[in-house]
């Protein structure tokens, strides 16, 4: 079988003898993944490795399998793959397959990349932090120690001309193979659970396809479940593929079968897999992302709308070797209000690890190395805060002997210096299975304690359990102890030494509120054992930096604590801020961090001090502690929307100082401030000019042909959005827009009742189309109103049929 890529590939030779570096774009299924890697084998200057690197354990396993199959050879052998979890290799492997972050261990272990001919970064618009980190060492290690090395970044989208200007490179592009695909907008209720949408919609599809399996887009595991359990009883075969299944789960999801199956999969089958068999697809529309919460310290998954690049991606997949047809639960015009791409990892990610290991390359700025998309300074800044913390990293910003320590393990550098810390105290071994379960997700189950996971982890037989109990022992070994593991620690010491912070007292008898030595408020269920513990070590949160829900934790004696933190319980007046009040709490006793473990007489404080504190809180916890106004959060939305600078989160705790300071004056609490005061401290940010670009580009309310005026909603989530009765706007042939841009609002139509009708960002198109059938069914259930055949020449009034006769 000829794939597409083959007819560029002497291109692509060709680029690699003229220079170093080339960019590759080739749609999905063009063979880019499994043909690159042999054709360049041969080439003169290939006289070592090709390491290709894949965003996804099990792509890279796949890719693998793949390769050495079309070469006739066992994997392992000229073609081998290294993940965190397994790994086939050997002397003879020519084509090493491995996950991003593998590649970056092995870059900082040796620089040169000694026996490397070229490195091919496959997926590079996913955009994802290692493989943007690996290319920026890949190009500095080029420039400096290995100018004979080859570079190639390969892309499915064409977005290679960014990869390209970085690089210095000439772009290869491949036509690929196009086969037709159908798309079908069916829509979903919005107040109906997704998997009850999904189910119905998988049901629809293997009724009205008569052939090929489905291959269904879920935004996470539980919705996959759900999903699973309403699909019980069809004729064919349920599968799973996420990241947390045991690999022969993952290979029988994507392997081809006798019988129809239908696949409920996550984000990992959106890019780099070709899954034999599939020619639907059924698309929730929705993406679960991981967003740094530099508030609370922690990551945390949200649902949200995927992008139009990653749902291009999921319906491409029917149509990779045949012709498809892809289900989408969304009306079409919703399409354009989808963000374009993903945001790239590296502006909404913990920079921790990032920052220690560019100290380590010799790179004190990271800004300094080549990349797309800078590092946001403040992100490096916390994250130089939190690793000086750690004490990874001196008063110099140069990393120290611990810091050296926790690199060496390929681990986060909470969970790195754990896993040092507690080998250093003799129960290196705990740490390192607890490490594994903090790192591995659904491992040994989900339950809230971490002993209990632990327990069912040790007694699990399956594939990914005994690879996760190697990798416990391989972790503990990179981490030697001078004593003798004792295994005297628990698994709540070292939940404590990841994240000192999160250590937890309880604060009520129901055991749901929990205050945090950082300061922040935890909630957990109250009808978890874990509630009638005194204290906990919280490992994993989720949710606002104010009130994050515990998702796991472990039990600790207050001795425990001492023995790890003892130096740190000070006594003496103390002056905080409470995240739940939103105001300063002054009292002198004894405390560890925001938690008071025996008070003294409450303590006066000065203004200029408790006015300090009360801006380090918003500071820390976040602008939405402020009493807002309706009026300021419009105006904040309708800013960003238009673009017009100044008022977004980032800048605004930027400038604190300057705008929010003054208003502080001899208040206790935040809720003090005046609404009306915060609304015209914004306004004087952006100042006359900045209100009339807002007005010009961002109108707060859209003016009807009927005459009514309706606010116009910029944090909808199709995009500006007004909701009114669909009367309102006959006599209207064009659709209303707003901005330079001229973007079709987001229209919620209504019946005189209020009950939605239609959304659309086409209203001729409505008009021309379903219109009919609404204006039939009004008929029936408001006669006393007027519903014309032709809307567009009707006159807009709510008023009944006899009023409006009367005027």
């Amino acid at each position: 079988m000829t794939l597409p890529v083959e007819a560029v590939l002497s291109e692509l030779k060709a680029a690699l003898v003229a220079g170093s570096n080339a960019v590759l774009i080739a749609p999905p299924g063009a063979g880019k993944t499994t043909m690159v890697a042999s054709a360049l084998l041969a080439e003169k200057w290939c006289i070592g490795q090709i390491l290709l690197l894949s965003p996804r354990r099990l792509a890279a396993r796949a890719a693998a399998e793949r390769i050495a199959e079309l070469t006739g050879e066992p994997v392992g052998g000229l073609v081998g793959y290294a993940t965190r979890m397994d790994s086939k290799q050997s002397a003879k492997t020519r084509i090493l397959v491995l996950t991003e972050g593998i590649f970056r261990n092995r870059i900082q272990d040796d620089p040169e990349l000694a026996g490397v001919s070229a490195v091919l970064f496959d997926e590079v618009h996913e955009r994802s932090l290692d493989s943007d980190f690996g290319l920026a060492l890949a190009l500095d290690a080029q420039g400096g120690l290995r100018p004979d090395l080859r570079l190639v970044a390969m892309s499915a989208t064409l977005d290679g001309g960014r990869f390209a200007t970085l690089m210095g490179a000439p772009i290869v592009e491949s036509e690929g193979k196009s086969w037709p695909l159908e798309l079908r907008h069916i829509g979903r209720k919005a107040e109906t659970r997704i998997e009850d949408e999904m189910a119905a919609a998988i049901r629809r599809a293997l009724t009205e396809e008569k052939e090929g399996d489905v291959l269904a887009f879920l935004p996470g595991v539980a919705e996959i479940e759900r999903t699973a359990e309403r699909l019980e009883g069809i004729s064919a075969e349920t599968h799973r593929l996420h990241g947390s299944l045991d690999p022969a789960e993952q290979r029988a999801a994507i392997r081809k079968s006798a019988l129809r199956k239908v696949i409920l999969a996550t984000s990992i089958a959106e890019t780099s897999l070709t899954i034999d068999g599939v020619r639907i697809v059924v698309d929730s529309g929705l993406a679960r992302r991981a967003r740094y919460d530099r508030a609370a310290g922690s990551t945390r998954l949200v649902t949200e709308r995927a992008s139009q690049a990653a749902v291009t991606q999921r319906a491409g997949r029917a149509a990779r070797q045949g012709p498809g047809v892809a289900y989408r639960l969304w009306e079409e015009a919703a399409t354009a209000g989808m963000p374009p791409f993903d945001p790239p990892e590296i502006l909404e990610a913990d920079l921790s690890p990032l920052l220690l290991d560019c100290v380590l390359w010799g790179v004190s700025d990271p800004a300094s190395l080549q990349w797309l998309d800078s590092p946001p300074k403040t992100a490096i800044d916390e994250a130089r805060t939190r690793l000086a913390e750690l004490e990874a990293i001196d008063g110099d910003g140069r990393p120290t002997k611990h810091g050296h320590a926790i690199a060496r393990l390929p681990l986060p550098p909470r969970i790195a210096h754990m896993l040092v810390t507690a080998s250093a105290l003799g129960f290196g071994k705990l740490a390192a299975e607890v490490a594994v379960l903090l790192s591995e997700r659904g491992l040994g189950g989900n339950d809230t304690d971490l002993e209990r996971r632990l327990e069912r982890w040790r007694s699990e037989r399956g594939q990914r359990a005994e690879a996760a109990r190697r990798l416990a022992l391989r972790w503990s070994q990179l981490a030697p102890s001078t004593l003798n593991d004792k295994s005297e620690g628990s698994v709540a010491m070292a939940a404590a030494l990841a994240f000192p912070d999160r250590i937890a007292k309880r604060r009520d008898a129901s055991g749901e509120n929990w205050l945090s030595v950082g300061g922040r408020g935890y909630r957990l269920d109250p009808a978890h054992p874990l509630a009638k513990e005194e204290w906990l070590a919280v490992a994993d949160i989720q949710g606002a930096a104010s009130g994050a829900r515990i998702l796991s934790a472990a039990a600790i004696d207050f001795a425990e604590i001492e023995v790890l933190y003892g130096d740190r319980i000070v006594s003496g007046a103390h002056i905080s801020f409470d995240p739940a009040t939103g105001g300063v709490r002054t009292e002198s006793g004894r405390r560890l961090g925001a938690i008071t473990l025996s008070k003294g007489q409450d303590a006066k404080a000065d203004p200029e001090v408790i006015a300090a504190a009360l801006l380090e809180g918003v500071r820390e916890y976040g602008l939405g502690l402020l009493p807002w106004s309706d009026a300021s959060i419009r105006l904040r939305e309708r800013a960003q929307w238009a673009g017009v600078a100044g008022l977004s989160d980032a800048e605004l705790v930027d400038a604190l100082e300057m705008w929010l300071a003054p208003l502080l004056g001899g208040k206790r609490r935040l809720s003090e401030l005046g609404p009306g005061a915060l609304h015209n401290a914004l306004q004087g940010l952006i100042g006359w000019d900045g209100q009339q670009a807002i007005d010009r580009l961002a109108p707060p309310h859209f003016a009807s042909p009927a005459g009514t005026t309706h606010a116009i909603d910029y944090s909808a989530e199709g995009g500006p959005l007004v909701e009114l009765r669909v009367q309102a706007l006959f006599g209207l042939a064009e659709h209303p827009v707003i901005g330079n841009e001229r973007t079709p609002l987001v229209l919620s139509l209504t019946s005189p009742a209020g009950r939605p009708i239609q959304t659309t960002r086409d209203l001729p198109g409505f008009w021309r189309g379903s219109w009919a059938d609404v204006a039939k069914e009004m008929r029936g259930r408001y006669p006393k109103h007027n519903w014309p055949d032709d809307p567009t020449a009707a006159v807009a009034s709510l008023k009944t049929k006899k009023a409006q006769s009367r005027t």
